[in-house]
């Protein structure tokens, strides 16, 4: 192995911890936020509704690809060059950490456990509703065509196989991905507000995007083969998809709304006060109206 594969191999893994301890990171912000303020209030309760299946998920997929020995199997049969899958054990670690936490913020939402103030409108509209449970028969639908067109039941690579079932799990993750932020930057616009949702988080979560991303390449370079970002989809496109929407939220909170949060603080200096309480009535879970 030469000097600069070494070098490769070791920026890989740093890359690769780096992101996933921001990532990781950047699901504490907002719970400590909550609990500090012991409200809800500016959080839209689809992020965390569908951020638990989404990690869930990605936490079979992941661990599928580095545990199975039929997936890597079938991996290694469909990409004969590299054979080797891009996901790596800090993917699958962030993964099942994501799952623990994204499960704590949604439990906020329930008084009768944190006692935390909760806005009436805070409930899961009906498009979020549609998508969760949506996931479910689409990962079934395939499954049932794996079982009916595979000739071994799902064990042969080059037809329809379990394999698959996991890209559906990772792709039910990726549209996740792309539908959670959007309640968010919704409520953020109705409020003119982002004062509940934490900017912490979102610089984490920016980082952690673009390092992943960059682990990927690297990854795909070192093994000569461009397929290993074709053969991992989920984690090269849950990074753009990431990019893209903590670069939103940046915009709300630094350019669009930098002045409402003071704004906010000197008229109601109370956080749990009914007058604080009211923009985030009109704008939590907008898309249900």
């Amino acid at each position: 192995m030469s000097q600069l594969e070494i070098f490769a191999r070791a920026l890989s893994r740093l890359f690769g911890w780096i992101y996933t301890f921001c990532w990781s990171a950047s699901f504490y912000p907002q719970p400590i936020d909550n609990y500090r303020r012991k409200a809800t209030t500016g959080l839209a309760i689809d992020f965390p509704t569908v951020n638990v299946l989404g990690f869930v998920c990605y936490t079979v997929y992941t661990g599928a690809f580095l545990y199975s020995p039929v997936i890597r199997l079938q991996y290694a049969a469909r990409h004969p060059v590299s054979q080797e899958p891009t996901v790596r054990f800090n993917d699958f670690a962030f993964a099942l950490h994501a799952v623990v936490l994204s499960g704590l913020v949604y439990s906020q939402f329930w008084p009768s456990i944190w006692g935390f103030k909760v806005s009436r409108f805070q409930r899961v509209s009906k498009p979020i509703a549609g998508l969760f449970w949506g996931s479910f028969v689409a990962v079934a639908v395939v499954t049932c065509i794996v079982l009916a067109k595979s000739p071994d039941e799902g064990y042969e690579p080059l037809s329809w196989a379990w394999i698959d079932v996991i890209y559906a799990l990772s792709y039910v993750k990726l549209v996740i991905t792309v539908v959670k932020y959007v309640p968010q930057a919704w409520v953020n616009y109705k409020r003119k507000s982002t004062r509940g949702w934490s900017i912490a988080q979102i610089l984490l979560d920016f980082t952690g995007g673009l390092l992943s991303l960059v682990q990927l390449i690297i990854d795909s370079a070192f093994q000569n083969d461009w397929s290993g970002i074709t053969g991992n989809p989920i984690k090269f496109l849950l990074s753009n998809v990431t990019i893209f929407f903590d670069l939103i939220f940046m915009v709300q909170h630094y350019i669009l709304y930098r002045n409402a949060e003071n704004e906010d603080k000197r008229n109601n200096p109370d956080e749990n006060s009914p007058l604080l309480s009211d923009p985030d009535e009109r704008g939590a879970n907008a898309l249900a109206a």
